[in-house]
Parts: structure tokens; C-alpha cells; sequence
């Protein structure tokens, strides 16, 4: 896994380009994809910034980024989630 410090992503979303701050990327053996956790440092009620993800073909990075749906595959990246947040902590 790398956590990544100061890069962007821009997606567009509803029609718009919005910038994006780049959390993480690893690529899981399992699955053969890789995968991107990115936020645009909004926060949820109980203050909590949100965090989304997504997988691409790391042929073509993550310019073309995939929904992620599989059950499992969501539950490995809030483990990852979860080990970020941990490592946060301890520091």
C-alpha cells in the first residue's frame, strides 16, 4: 500500500470537474486490480471526512476509474481503511 501525500485527482462529477486529494493506491494479488482511495475533504455529520474508492486497470492508472461493487472487495479496502486509520493514530 501507498499513502500519498499531495497529489490530485480530477474527476468529473455531475457534470462538473471536481479536484480530488489522493489518500491512498495498492493493488491486491487477489484480485489482480488496483485500487484508489481519494477525498474531496468534505465531512459527514458526526465529523468524519469522507472517503471514497475506486479500482482501475493498473495498465492504464487512474485516469478510468471503476466502481467498486464485489462485497469482498469492499470489505478489503475498509480493512485498508482501518489500517490507515490506526497507523494514524499511533503517530
Amino acid at each position: 500500500m501507498e499513502i500519498i501525500d499531495d497529489q490530485k485527482l480530477t474527476l468529473e462529477v455531475d457534470g462538473q470537474e471536481k479536484e480530488f486529494d489522493v489518500l491512498f493506491t495498492f493493488t491486491s494479488e487477489d484480485t489482480g486490480k488496483a485500487y484508489i482511495g481519494y477525498t474531496d475533504n468534505s465531512t459527514t455529520k458526526d465529523g468524519r471526512k469522507n472517503v471514497y474508492y475506486s479500482s482501475y486497470d493498473p495498465l492504464f492508472g487512474p485516469e478510468k476509474l471503476e466502481k467498486v461493487t464485489s462485497p469482498s472487495e469492499v470489505e478489503m479496502i475498509r480493512d485498508v481503511l482501518q489500517e490507515i486509520d490506526r497507523s494514524a493514530r499511533d503517530v
